[in-house]
């Protein structure tokens, strides 16, 4: 598939956000800013809730791809979970469709299986057709985005790249993310692959970089052609000296979605 040019970037003032409208204009992409919160030093940068239709069909109109990241990134209320996550993510899906735009990378999360077990040294990486435990209902929200994705494929022909994002940081803060760590450049080459690749149908991929300790397997977004060049290995000694090897008795350490499993982080944060 050649490289879109313009590219919706929702959520563009949030955490990722704010690393991918550094990193991703360098592949040629022209980014159309989505976040209902104002971004400085964008006033092109549209300023609209995922609730407002009207905002959003402007927003995808003559787009080529969209990348999907805005939503509540953190545990909530399911009501709240339900407007932004839930109804915000088919809104823009509708308004994708209404526009014809073909390609959408949307954000699902790793918390979509969190409940499942995490690999121990030796064992086997998770796949990403193994079955989705949410953690969360932030979790659940992504497993829902992941259906909906299939179904405007199956329905539609709308394309899209699910990417079950770990840790998207400058660098690892814990122990556990030493395994589900993607570096700013990685993910901006995920999504540059995402964006690219031909074919895709509805593709899961998990998000990380290739890190030594890693707990998934990278083969699906490696074969739409991302090839991660980081990993957390560097900051391991440092982390563990700190907090210690994880601990297989310790219920926040003995699932892939980790303290989201027991006392999850609320929004906002």
């Amino acid at each position: 598939m050649a490289a879109p040019r313009t590219v919706l970037l929702t959520g563009a003032a949030g955490g990722l956000g704010s690393l991918m409208r550094g990193l991703l204009p360098a592949y040629g992409y022209d980014l159309r800013l989505f976040d209902v919160t104002p971004i400085e030093g964008e006033p092109d940068a549209i300023t609209a809730d995922l609730a407002d239709k009207d905002a959003l069909r402007e927003a995808v109109r003559g787009v080529d791809a969209i990348i999907h990241l805005a939503g509540i990134s953190l545990e909530a209320p399911f009501e709240k979970i339900l407007r932004s996550n839930i109804e915000g993510t088919y809104n823009l899906y509708e308004a994708a469709r209404e526009e014809g735009v073909r390609r959408v990378v949307f954000a699902s999360s790793n918390h979509a299986v969190g409940f499942t077990p995490r690999p121990r040294a030796g064992e086997q990486p998770i796949l990403v057709q193994t079955p989705r435990r949410p953690d969360t209902y932030y979790g659940l929200s992504k497993a829902f985005g992941e259906d909906l994705a299939q179904f405007y494929w199956d329905k539609f022909g709308l394309e899209t790249v699910s990417v079950r994002i770990g840790s998207c940081f400058m660098e690892p803060t814990s122990v556990r993310m030493l395994s589900v760590w993607m570096s700013p450049g990685d993910g901006a080459r995920l999504f540059h692959a995402a964006l690219t690749a031909p074919d895709v149908g509805h593709t899961v991929v998990y998000g990380s970089s290739a890190n030594t300790r890693l707990w998934w397997d990278l083969s699906s977004a490696r074969a739409l052609g991302y090839e991660p060049r980081d990993d957390s290995e560097g900051y391991a000694e440092k982390l563990i000296a700190e907090h210690g090897e994880l601990d297989d008795a310790n219920p926040d350490h003995a699932y892939l979605g980790g303290h989201f499993c027991t006392n999850p982080p609320i929004w906002p944060h």
